[in-house]
């Protein structure tokens, strides 16, 4: 099959993927198949075509913005005043956090008596992480 084939059909298979995806609610995408005539194989087959490809197509981007960027430790520099000493406060304030936060294997324990600031400073972390 030569190149200009291959196009015509890949660009009919599109506009066909497309159609079924904007098919009227309440159709199921056998009736809509049936309906249109087009044979259920080679419709999962192009939309499987389809979506690899574009799986495909974002894993570059995805590898390229993580080359050299793959973070295990993230430093911050807490101010003194706004580290608790759990030596100081009552032990559940320590031993009973308000809030887990686990994202990965990171966890993060927050008692009820953290500043604003220090809360913003770890979740910036953590969304960059």
């Amino acid at each position: 099959m030569d190149q200009t084939t291959h196009d015509v059909r890949r660009a009919n298979w599109l506009t066909i993927i497309k159609q079924c995806q904007e098919r009227p609610e309440g159709v199921t995408v056998k009736q809509w198949l049936s309906d249109n005539g087009v044979k259920e194989k080679a419709y999962y087959y192009w939309l499987r075509k389809f979506r690899k490809e574009a799986y495909e197509q974002m894993q570059p981007m995805a590898a390229k913005d993580r080359t050299g960027t793959d973070i295990t430790f993230a430093e911050m520099t807490i101010p003194a005043k706004i580290v608790p000493d759990c030596t100081a406060l009552p032990a559940e304030s320590c031993d009973n956090p308000v809030a887990v936060i686990r994202y990965n294997r990171l966890t993060i324990s927050i008692s009820g008596d953290i500043s604003d600031g220090l809360l913003s400073r770890i979740l910036g972390e953590v969304s960059h992480a």
